[in-house]
């Protein structure tokens, strides 16, 4: 049974997450590589597609089932290769809730980390429900996707190697970052990465569940492999090393600016919505055009106050949670 909480507009001067955003973004689908395909819509959450000798492998399956479908037919302009290979570079619901279409396509395993699959015990009900209310757009078919949760049925600690065929790809963990499950796919022989919501490209991270200082030493993790085309989480696939090296510092420098104007601001003895108000203000005139800035702000202040803080780990985000947190902050 799926959960959905109703909608009501809380006291605030800003709209609820995304809950104004109810404009179509336009897909687009790209070859990056003899092999490595990217599906980008506007800001909206990516999927990675890889083709290999004898099967298909998709990275993040979008939002709902309907979504999906538009990721398929996409792959099937290109090959009729079975998707035998649904990969999670992490656990949040707008990610990993479209996985049952591709199950009719040849799906033989969905793969995560470990760390992925202990977040989807500890809280994978919740944030399902969360992220719903966040979203009414991009879940409008929310009816198309299956009771229960994503649950993968491979995991791993640190690597896995897989073959499609010749093809080698490499599912590395490489640090915490945007959650403690984070994972990207490598292709060594192509130079092409693919990494979650680890790196953004014109779009705003999303932190309400990161790990703050880690994430820096992640990203140079990400670096020292040397990839020459990336598929972010979000915005337009980096089609060279200068685009690649934008995408990791932007991503490098809006963490490191945000977690410093928190940490500063706590240290000082000053409240939430008092470092939340400042650090709004210090980081829109550089980062206010990105998409979903509004949205994710006060998520990822109120992440890095607590890790700045008393939390070392992220406290669960649930439907009602959210919209306290933003009356308190934005109301």
């Amino acid at each position: 049974m799926v959960v959905a909480w109703a909608y009501k507009r809380p006291t605030s001067s800003k709209t609820f997450a995304s809950a104004a955003d109810l404009e179509e973004k336009k897909v687009t689908f790209e070859r990056l590589s003899e092999h490595a395909y990217a599906y980008t819509a506007e800001g909206d959450p990516n999927t990675g597609i890889i083709i290999g000798d004898d099967a298909v492998m998709v990275l993040d399956t979008q939002a709902t089932p309907v979504m999906a479908q538009d990721v398929i037919r996409r792959i099937r302009e290109v090959t009729d290769k079975p998707i035998k290979y649904v990969v999670l570079s992490h656990y949040h619901a707008v990610r990993v809730l479209g996985a049952s279409a591709y199950m009719a396509e040849g799906g033989e395993q969905v793969i995560a980390s470990q760390d992925a699959y202990d977040m989807i015990v500890e809280r994978g009900q919740f944030d399902k429900d969360s992220e719903i209310g966040r979203f009414p757009r991009l879940f409008r078919n929310v009816e198309s996707v299956p009771a229960g949760l994503t649950w993968p049925t491979m995991t791993f600690v640190g690597k896995m190697t897989i073959w499609l065929g010749k093809l080698e790809v490499q599912l590395l963990q490489l640090g915490r970052g945007h959650t403690k499950g984070d994972i990207v796919a490598w292709l060594p022989s192509e130079k092409v990465l693919f990494s979650g919501d680890l790196v953004e490209f014109d779009a705003t991270p999303y932190a309400g569940d990161a790990y703050f200082k880690d994430w820096p030493q992640t990203l140079a993790n990400i670096a020292a492999l040397k990839p020459e085309k990336l598929v972010p989480g979000r915005g337009a696939a980096l089609q060279n090393a200068e685009q690649v090296q934008a995408g990791l510092k932007g991503t490098q420098d809006f963490v490191r600016d945000l977690y410093e104007s928190v940490r500063i601001g706590a240290g000082e003895g000053k409240n939430l919505r008092q470092v939340y108000k400042e650090t709004f203000a210090r980081l829109q005139p550089k980062y206010g055009h990105w998409v979903i800035f509004n949205h994710c702000m006060p998520f990822d202040v109120t992440r890095a106050y607590d890790e700045a803080t008393q939390y070392p780990d992220p406290r669960i985000w649930t439907a009602e949670r959210d919209r306290q947190m933003w009356i308190e902050l934005e109301g």
